[in-house]
């Protein structure tokens, strides 16, 4: 009686478990894999450069933010409505200093940026009535909110107020804060007006700046009717 054939052992038996294992490799793989590498590579030292240098400052216009701010200061003094329109004092549109941002800071404690800078316009007049500060200030506060300007804050032993300009977050080339105060000390009417951080145009030079003085215009339409002065009140 003859033996019976012994049966061949399964595929999966006799192939090798390193064949079993490994998964067929489509067109392009490793092409593939290269670019997912460059791409993280390429994220991490943006994330890396992101991190050192900080957000980049947005380009500014100083003539145009200039235009904007004396806008702003010359409303300011219509709606004062000072008796006589006497001349300011400063009326100079002056930069402010930006800081290092990022870990790069850290490097640069306290030191500005020269090639990065902030506006400001300042003009003041001293010996100002109370009565005839509180109805400016009440011209421009209301003018300011109906412009739709958010209100910060006010003087806390000074009559005054600050303002903010929504529109100015995203664009250096507004106007993005407004002060107003007025000093009983000296009768002091002042009123700044501020625009935010921004790299400056190759060449700047604020010293040589022709749009860097400001005096107030000569009245263009019908002056404002300053209040009638009020009777002193017995003490």
């Amino acid at each position: 009686m003859n033996a019976p054939r012994p049966r061949p052992r399964p595929w999966y038996r006799t192939a090798s478990r390193r064949r079993l294992l490994r998964r067929p490799r489509l067109p392009g793989y490793r092409g593939a894999r290269a670019l997912c590498a460059t791409l993280v590579a390429v994220a991490t030292i943006a994330a890396l450069v992101w991190l050192w240098y900080g957000s980049p400052y947005p380009q500014s216009d100083p003539d145009r933010i200039a235009v904007r701010l004396k806008d702003q200061a010359q409303r300011a003094y219509d709606e004062a409505a000072l008796p006589g329109r006497p001349e300011v004092e400063l009326g100079r549109v002056e930069t402010g200093a930006c800081y290092y941002r990022g870990l790069r800071g850290l490097a640069h404690i306290d030191e500005g940026r020269p090639d990065v800078r902030s506006f400001d316009l300042d003009w003041q007049v001293t010996a100002v009535p109370e009565d005839v500060a509180r109805s400016g200030l009440q011209r421009m506060r209301a003018r300011l909110e109906r412009e739709g300007w958010t209100f910060v804050d006010t003087g806390v032993d000074r009559p005054g107020f600050r303002f903010r300009n929504p529109a100015g977050e995203d664009d250096v080339r507004q106007v993005e804060h407004v002060d107003a105060r007025w000093y009983r000390e000296t009768g002091t009417y002042s009123v700044s007006v501020y625009a935010g951080c921004g790299k400056l145009p190759d060449g700047f030079d604020k010293y040589t700046w022709p749009e860097r003085d400001w005096v107030p215009e000569a009245v263009t339409g019908a002056p404002v009717t300053p209040p009638a002065a009020r009777p002193a009140t017995p003490r």
